[in-house]
């Protein structure tokens, strides 16, 4: 997807990011697998999570296949301008990274499983850039819903940090943010992998299994 922006590598400072807009882009209503809406409000009792881990396209089919993940969507996390264009993005001018909105129920699936999918789904080490796709649109980022994510997922970054850095990987870049802005990404983007079953999808993890005894948050 790199193909489509000028690979920034640098985060907007102080008035450089786009202005935006007040009117969110057009998303779509429905998950294309599941057929459940893609906006709030969602049933009581569930969860939400976000997770940036380069492109949004295959990270998101690793979580829509979840069992006990309720609906997920795609869209634009922990930046500045509002209701971005995924051009506007591209760009590096909005300070977004490309992410995906996960609705779970806990009682069917503990975060801390979604954790270890995040972890292994992706290579965390490799700052602005997965892979082939460079841009600060492809950082690696946590975007936790309450405290006990934050400690879930702050306590898993360092376990994971140190398996990677046994198999000789360098320091782990991965941001963890709580209540991120999220912006949903335009209606073809969301379940791209599902509209287009041959599509490119660039996600790959390091090899590396994520320790199996991380916390489970209550």
């Amino acid at each position: 997807m790199s193909i489509f922006g000028r690979r920034a590598t640098a985060l907007p400072g102080p008035g450089e990011a786009l202005p935006g807009r007040t009117t969110p882009v057009h998303s779509g209503d429905t998950h294309h697998v599941t057929g459940r809406p893609l906006h709030p409000p969602f049933p009581t009792g569930l969860v939400t999570a976000v997770f940036g881990m380069g492109c949004f396209w295959g990270a998101e089919r690793l979580f829509w296949e979840i069992p006990g993940v309720w609906t997920t969507a795609v869209g634009y996390a922990a930046g500045t301008t509002p209701n971005p264009t995924y051009e506007e993005v591209c760009s590096g001018r909005t300070g977004h990274t490309e992410a995906v909105l996960v609705v779970f129920d806990p009682g069917a699936v503990a975060y801390v499983d979604l954790l270890r999918r995040f972890w292994e789904g992706h290579d965390p080490t490799q700052g602005m850039r997965q892979g082939n796709d460079v841009g600060t649109q492809y950082r690696s980022l946590v975007g936790t819903t309450s405290e006990s994510q934050t400690t879930a997922a702050t306590e898993s970054r360092a376990a994971y940090a140190a398996s990677l850095s046994s198999a000789g990987y360098g320091p782990i870049t991965t941001e963890i943010v709580r209540d991120p802005s999220f912006y949903h990404a335009e209606d073809y983007h969301q379940q791209y992998l599902s509209k287009n079953p041959f599509g490119y999808c660039g996600i790959g993890g390091t090899g590396i299994a994520c320790p199996t005894s991380l916390h489970t948050p209550d």
